[in-house]
């Protein structure tokens, strides 16, 4: 039998999956229900739901904090994430919905009995009051003599309390900390037994939730804290009197006899004012057992102020042990902030409308990592992996990375014009393999009529579903860290940042390969940095980037690093996207990566439109998430031929092992990874095929051939006889013997 301080939660959910990413990704799954939860609870269709750095309730938007349901995973009970995650988040929605106390009223004149200055059972001390020769008031009909001394005695102080004022600033007056500390507990646990009504998986996980804490909160309570921990779990429907009275002590036990009937009562509320009277009425009994402190008159100031601050201390700390603590119900100055945070959106807004959106970069960030896919590695490990496409600013560089693209060829000695070479003729056959006629191809033949009358309409059919050539997919990973921006020595004479420069040409040059040929290919950069959106400018993404970190350091600092320092893969031209709408966007990055200077004076010049050239950072990688994740898009195309091709000019900062791991298990399942180091020899701990390069003429060079060697390879292990299988091979050995001379 399961115990109540067993935690489900704690055994099926490994440390990695309660940080604060896994627990957006939760409610993310669940948005929709919890936005038509509060539609229905709210009577406004309307109503936007979103995420938030600053929780917030108005009448259009409510604003959850991510940060506050986070802390229900941390609970030692019998739950499973999926009701946490749903219930957390139908918690916040009630309590942001329903903890309004803006009406104003005047102080109801039975509240002044539990004044903290209340009079006591001893004498009261005579009160002189003096009465001034002439008499400030004047009556036309009455005999100014007649003027009731003790009339003005009793009404003088009298006159505040007549007055308007709002809920928290009548209980704070009257009853002071300990008072207000008691409402907001009771409030809560009302509104949860009203407004969830009706929702019995709901009730049942908070009941669960609750019980599993209230032991240890129990044990670490002062007598005032048990006293008002039985009144919250009493007035929420989660626990009895008589089965509290069995494991509090005596005098707390005794307590709840005379509280009873004002339990009952705030059950049975509707109005957050009568709360606050009944409050008043249980801090009362707390006082007439013992429980509390007595304030007396002669108290000073200071004495007085440390009374009630020890029993505020004594209620909260207790109750907040227990129940989850919502913005709006922590405290006074907690509620204070959420209404103005709720004001502040609704006049940035304007009107609803951003159910999607996080408002705030901090948030948005947070948000885009939750929602970012989890790689899963051959060891075991797994980790997020964001995902986006490469800022298409980069088009704004693309003349002069045009310009810039042809003189590096030409200084590299990298053919630009008809790649394909020798493969061409191999690929044209091989494509037209296997072609019978036209209508096998797709077309109606004209001997339609005679096949279906000769029953060979089937076969026909069959026919046309036989495999008619070899499909080939091509993936480019290009290491986009800062260091690919350094300067390196090139053939032993000079320094120049030529490493991203070289990997650019590459790309090109292997995208004019594959658009010759027809081959679906992919080009990727990787980094470890704050991520960069597919819209960002210069300026946007600076902004976004320190707007982020420092919301993220105030509200998850020892998250915050891991948030904002993600590992990212930037899709430059995608597979199933045509080549010519990318390449200016790869063109723009050739002339960043050549010209560096010059790039970022543009930048500096017109933040505005130029494209983020600071998004790549000097963090350190971690390849094996990359080559994992490039594998699996390999995989996922219907093609019988893969290569993966990898470009980084240092060791992954993860694990060799698992790179190594990761290479593996893309092999086994068909690819053909190719490891290319560029000027780091530390490729062949992690790939099986590897080169290392030297100089930018060898990078270029190295991912052609290695390309073409492979395709040729694929040909020649087709079999047969045919002429272009006996030509691929003739060129496999005149590799081979260039390679050996």
């Amino acid at each position: 039998m399961r115990g109540r301080d067993q935690s489900v939660l704690n055994e099926v959910l490994p440390p990695e999956d309660r940080v604060i990413e896994a627990v957006v990704a939760r409610y993310q799954r669940v948005a929709p229900a919890i936005t038509r939860f509060a539609r229905a609870i709210a009577g406004k269709e309307d109503l936007v739901v979103r995420l938030g750095s600053q929780a917030s309730g108005s009448e259009d938007e409510i604003v959850l904090d991510p940060g506050v349901f986070q802390a229900a995973y941390a609970r030692s009970a019998p739950v499973t994430p999926a009701e946490v995650a749903l219930t957390s988040a139908l918690h916040e929605v009630v309590h942001l919905l329903a903890s309004d106390f803006e009406e104003m009223r005047p102080i109801p004149r039975a509240w002044l009995a539990h004044r903290e200055d209340r009079e006591t059972t001893e004498e009261p001390e005579e009160i002189e009051i003096a009465i001034p020769a002439q008499p400030p008031l004047m009556f036309e009909d009455d005999d100014p003599d007649s003027l009731d001394v003790d009339m003005v005695a009793e009404r003088a102080p009298l006159a505040p309390e007549d007055q308007p004022v709002a809920l928290l600033d009548a209980i704070s007056s009257v009853g002071g900390p300990a008072a207000e500390a008691l409402f907001f507990s009771l409030e809560d646990a009302r509104q949860e037994r009203v407004l969830l009504d009706g929702f019995g998986g709901v009730r049942s996980v908070l009941s669960d939730l609750y019980l599993a804490s209230m032991p240890r909160g129990m044990e670490e309570a002062r007598p005032l804290g048990q006293y008002a921990l039985a009144c919250f779990m009493m007035v929420g429907g989660y626990i009895g009197k008589d089965r509290l009275q069995r494991i509090l002590p005596p005098h707390v036990g005794a307590a709840l006899d005379d509280a009873q009937p004002f339990v009952d009562d705030v059950a049975d509320a509707s109005d957050p004012w009568t709360v606050g009277g009944l409050a008043l009425q249980l801090l009362e009994v707390a006082r007439i057992h013992g429980l509390a402190h007595q304030v007396q008159q002669s108290d000073s100031r200071t004495v007085k102020t440390a009374k009630n601050e020890d029993d505020s201390s004594a209620i909260s700390d207790s109750v907040d042990a227990v129940r989850i603590v919502t913005p709006p119900l922590r405290d006074a100055d907690s509620y204070d902030e959420t209404k103005a945070a709720a004001q502040a959106v609704s006049a940035q807004h304007g009107k609803a409308g951003e159910a999607d959106q996080a408002g705030d970069p901090a948030t948005e960030q947070l948000v885009r990592v939750s929602q970012s896919p989890s790689i899963y590695l051959p060891t075991g490990q797994s980790g997020k992996l964001v995902v986006g496409n490469f800022p298409s600013q980069f088009r704004d560089f693309a003349t002069e990375g045009r310009e810039l693209l042809v003189h590096a060829a030409r200084q590299w000695g990298v053919v630009q014009r008809r790649v394909a070479g020798e493969l061409y003729p191999l690929f044209l056959a091989n494509q037209r393999r296997g072609l019978r006629s036209g209508f096998d191809a797709g077309d109606l033949s004209p001997y339609a009529a005679l096949l279906l009358g000769a029953g060979l309409y089937e076969r026909m059919f069959e026919r046309r579903d036989l495999p008619s050539r070899r499909s080939y997919a091509v993936s480019l990973l290009v290491d986009g860290s800062a260091s690919m921006l350094q300067p390196l020595q090139s053939a032993g004479v000079r320094k120049t940042p030529w490493a991203l420069a070289a990997a650019s040409l590459g790309a090109w040059s292997l995208a004019l390969l594959c658009d010759e040929l027809q081959i679906d290919f992919e080009v990727a950069v990787f980094n470890r940095s704050f991520p960069a959106s597919h819209d960002d400018s210069e300026r946007s993404f600076t902004e976004r980037r320190h707007r982020a970190t420092g919301g993220l350091k105030r509200s998850h600092s020892g998250s915050a690093d891991r948030l904002t320092r993600t590992v990212n893969h930037y899709l430059v031209k995608p597979f199933d996207d045509r080549w010519r709408r990318h390449e200016d966007v790869l063109a723009g990055l050739f002339y960043m990566a050549a010209a560096p200077r010059e790039a970022n004076q543009k930048a500096r010049r017109n933040p505005d439109i130029a494209p983020p050239v600071s998004m790549f950072d000097k963090a350190a990688n971690v390849d094996e998430f990359n080559v994992t994740y490039a594998a699996q898009r390999l995989a996922a195309r219907y093609v019988s031929t893969r290569i993966l091709v990898v470009l980084a000019d240092g060791m992954t900062r993860g694990s060799v092992q698992a790179l190594a791991a990761s290479v593996e298990q893309a092999e086994k399942t068909g690819t053909t990874v190719l490891g290319i180091g560029i000027g780091d020899d530390t490729v062949n701990a992690a790939y099986s095929r590897h080169q290392v390069v030297e100089r930018p003429e060898e990078l270029t060079r190295a991912m052609i051939d290695g390309v073409r060697s492979t395709l040729l390879q694929t040909i020649a292990a087709a079999g047969g006889e045919t002429w272009w299988v006996q030509s691929s091979s003739e060129h496999l050995a005149q590799q081979r013997r260039g390679a050996n001379a």
